[in-house]
This record gives structure tokens, sequence and C-alpha cells, in this order.
């Protein structure tokens, strides 16, 4: 039977269709309709009919990535920057809409699950998916299957706070979850850029990540010396989970997954804070690009 991943992401939502062998067969991708909830349940009904009509093989399986979680305790979405999701049972009503169960999992769960099973992670038995973007997320995979966990927070490393060993001036950052030094708030795009402007003198307010890497790259000192502060603040943050979870490979996603010396600068400070006398783990950028969350989607369901 098909399978019909759906990426439900803030500004669009995208379907593929893909075989047995994780070919795509078909593809759509529409703008998310802003702040309705209703609206959003019926686009993905509208997303999936719309694939099926086009392939004509009839009633696909369908899987769904979404920010945020279903939470064990009422069903409902939690912890979704999508705000409109929180406290609604998405499962629940998208299975109303197509009239078939359908499953549903964490967007960095999905990236997890599709580089582990044809990409970057392929073949190997636990691989921890990094999200490094507007925000910081992960899943893990073991032996092909996500690992979700009993809260459903399985790899949010994200919300862990920043080590502080080696850096004693660590800044108090606050995170929009209410905690404080949030590894969000120091690896991930907005945490890199609010880095730089509170200690680069005279650095323009408006430099974004991006440009923070390409001044770096052009021999800029104050924009090295941020990116030197950004790997190793990842280097010590990623080695808390590898002395958890000890995964195979670690697969870098999002915007800053593109920074080209990113696996090689962590890689070369990762031995100074992970408990081994030898580091095997391998660091990948993701094979798949911003196609991951929606073909894992697909990839909930086993072929």
């Amino acid at each position: 039977m098909t399978r019909i991943g759906v990426d439900l992401g803030g500004t669009k939502i995208e379907a593929i269709a893909l075989d047995a062998a994780g070919r795509a067969l078909a593809r759509r991708r529409i703008a998310s309709p802003a702040h309705d909830y209703a609206q959003v349940v019926d686009a993905v009904r509208t997303l999936v009919e719309g694939v099926e009509a086009e392939l004509g093989t009839g009633r696909a399986r369908v899987g769904v990535g979404t920010p945020g979680a279903i939470s064990s305790l009422t069903g409902c979405v939690k912890n979704a920057n999508s705000t409109q999701l929180n406290g609604r049972p998405l499962a629940e009503d998208l299975a109303s809409a197509l009239g078939r169960e359908v499953r549903i999992a964490n967007d960095a769960n999905c990236f997890a699950l599709s580089e582990a099973s044809d990409g970057a992670g392929a073949g190997r038995r636990v691989v921890f998916g990094v999200i490094l973007g507007t925000g910081v997320g992960g899943g893990l995979v073991h032996d092909g299957r996500l690992w979700i966990g009993p809260n459903a927070i399985a790899g949010e490393w994200g919300h862990n706070e920043m080590p502080s060993r080696g850096e004693p001036g660590l800044p108090d950052t606050r995170c929009y979850c209410g905690r404080r030094r949030c590894i969000e708030t120091f690896v991930s795009g907005p945490g890199l850029a609010a880095d730089h402007g509170r200690n680069a003198c005279g650095a323009p307010a408006s430099l974004d990540a991006a440009a923070i890497v390409a001044r770096a790259d052009a021999g800029d000192a104050a924009a090295r010396a941020t990116m030197a502060r950004f790997y190793e603040r990842l280097a010590r943050a990623l080695a808390t989970v590898i002395n958890v979870v000890d995964p195979d490979v670690v697969v870098f996603g999002g915007g800053l997954s593109n920074i080209e010396r990113l696996c090689d600068e962590v890689r070369a400070r990762l031995p100074a804070h992970v408990f081994s006398d030898a580091l095997t783990t391998e660091l990948a950028r993701n094979r798949h690009g911003d196609s991951s969350g929606v073909r894992g989607a697909a990839w909930l369901w086993p072929p």
C-alpha cells in the first residue's frame, strides 16, 4: 500500500507519496492556513485526497509530522510553536476527516526517522537526529523504530540546560519555554545571532546566523570568535547526549546544518567532553535536506 507523509509546517503544508523503496511518486505543497485549526485539518484532508486522486491507487496509509507532540495524558497536541494546534486532538480529528488511522509524530522525530531509514543514518542501529534551526530539536531511532518515550519527549535535548563546564561566564539567557539557559538559546539560529550581538562591539543588530557565518568565512575576527563559541557549545551540548545514548551517528538538519565546517569543527571538540578513551560516533549532514520531515512522516508506516 502507498504511504503518504504530510509535513505540517508553520508556513506550508507538504505531502509526499512514497513507494516501498522510498521513491517519491507524487508531491504537493500549499500555504498553511493562518491560525485556524479547522482549516489546517481540512487542508491536510484536501492534500491527501489530491495525492490519492493523482496516483489513482486507492487509499494510502497516512503519517503526519507536526510541531510539538501528542500528550500521553490528554491525547492532544502540546508544546507546538504553531499554537493553534496546542490542546487539540489532532490525531483524532485527522482520522475522522480522512476516515482511517493517521500516525502522528513530532517533526524532529520525522527528520530522524527519514535519515535513519534511507538517509545519512541508513544501516545504523542508533541514530540521533538533530535540528539546528529557528529552534533546537532532536529525535532518536533504534533499529529503525522511533523511540518516543512515556512522556513523548525523547530527543528534546534543546531544553536541557547548556553545560557550563569550561565557560564560567555563560550568559543567563531566557527561553520561550520559561526556563533559563536552554541549549536552544545558544545553538539555534537566533541564539547564534544573539550571542554575536552580545559580544561583537558595533555589530549590526540585523545580522542573522547566515550573515555571521559568511563574515566568519571571510575572516572577520568578531564573527570567527562567535563561531568558535558556537562550535564549542554545540560540542558540549551534544556530549551530554552521546554520554547517555551513545549513538552510532548524529545527523544534523535545519538551516545551520548547511555550515560547511560544522561536522569537522564539532568533531574536533567532542573528545574533550565525551566520557570515553575513543570517540567513534559519526557526525553527518542530512541526505534529504528539507524533504526529510515529510519523508519521515511517510516512514511512520513501514513498507
